[in-house]
């Protein structure tokens, strides 16, 4: 039987300053081709050349990529500051409407980092601007400095619900991660379960409560290292078997508490 496709979510950028592209992390295609066993497929995210119907049609599920661009606060009701960072309107236009879509219809999404974001705020959350700013909390953003192994590096704990989703997938309730992330989420959306928590509070790992697709979402990065980290490796095998099942044409049992 042939692979089912992961459209990847792709970011706009300026290759050597000028040129524009959509581009992916190698990392990301790695670990769909590697460790889910499905095709990698970087998509433009852009309406100008997809919509979401045609993507649904043509992918079997998505990689909700991170990416230096946020999510515009227009979309949680809010204005924007220079602390927001550089938006991508485009991005927005496909991402929060295919998410709900892929919700709706039980098509498998994986929401990582920026991806993570745009699966709380399609479902009526917002975000903070800056977790650092925040009374008490960590900075969670990339080392400025060092090699790409040490900007992955293993830095925190999360600790997931007991006998929750994220806990029986891993066989663990705490957990080692990176972290490059500075925004996170401040109000939870609709039937978004926050599932794991960094020691300072801040929401890593969410699902949608009583959708019938898969539907996990991480704030970390775990397309790094994704074949042979012990927490990577079962997020993207969960979500291989999730495409699978759509691929095969088998509507995947509901994710529950």
């Amino acid at each position: 039987m042939s692979r089912p496709v992961v459209g990847i979510i792709g970011n706009h950028a300026l290759l050597d300053t000028s040129y524009p592209v959509h581009a992916g992390g190698t990392m990301n295609s790695e670990a769909v081709a590697d460790v889910c066993r499905a095709i990698p497929l970087i998509v433009p995210a852009d309406p100008r050349y997809v919509s979401v119907c045609d993507l649904m049609e043509a992918c079997d599920g998505f990689l909700l990529t991170g990416g230096r661009p946020n999510v515009h606060p227009e979309e949680y009701g809010e204005t924007w500051t220079e602390a927001h960072g550089t938006p991508d309107r485009a991005r927005d236009a496909i991402t929060l409407p295919l998410v709900r879509a892929c919700v709706e219809r039980g098509q498998p999404i994986l929401g990582i980092c920026r991806g993570f974001q745009e699966v709380n705020v399609a479902m009526g959350g917002s975000l903070y601007p800056e977790i650092r700013d925040l009374p008490g909390r960590d900075n969670h953003r990339m080392p400025p400095d060092g090699t790409i192994e040490e900007k992955f590096a293993l830095r925190h704990e999360v600790s997931f619900t007991e006998n929750g989703p994220f806990h029986r997938m891993m066989g663990a309730q705490k957990v080692m991660t990176n972290t490059l992330h500075g925004q996170g989420i401040k109000d939870a959306g609709q039937r978004i379960v926050i599932d794991g928590y960094a020691p300072d509070g801040t929401p890593e790992a969410i699902y949608v409560k009583d959708a019938p697709g898969f539907t996990m979402s991480v704030q970390w990065h775990p397309e790094w290292n994704a074949a042979n980290d012990p927490v990577s490796r079962p997020l993207f095998q969960a979500f291989g078997e999730a495409l699978a099942a759509w691929h095969a044409h088998r509507r995947p049992q509901k994710l529950t508490a």
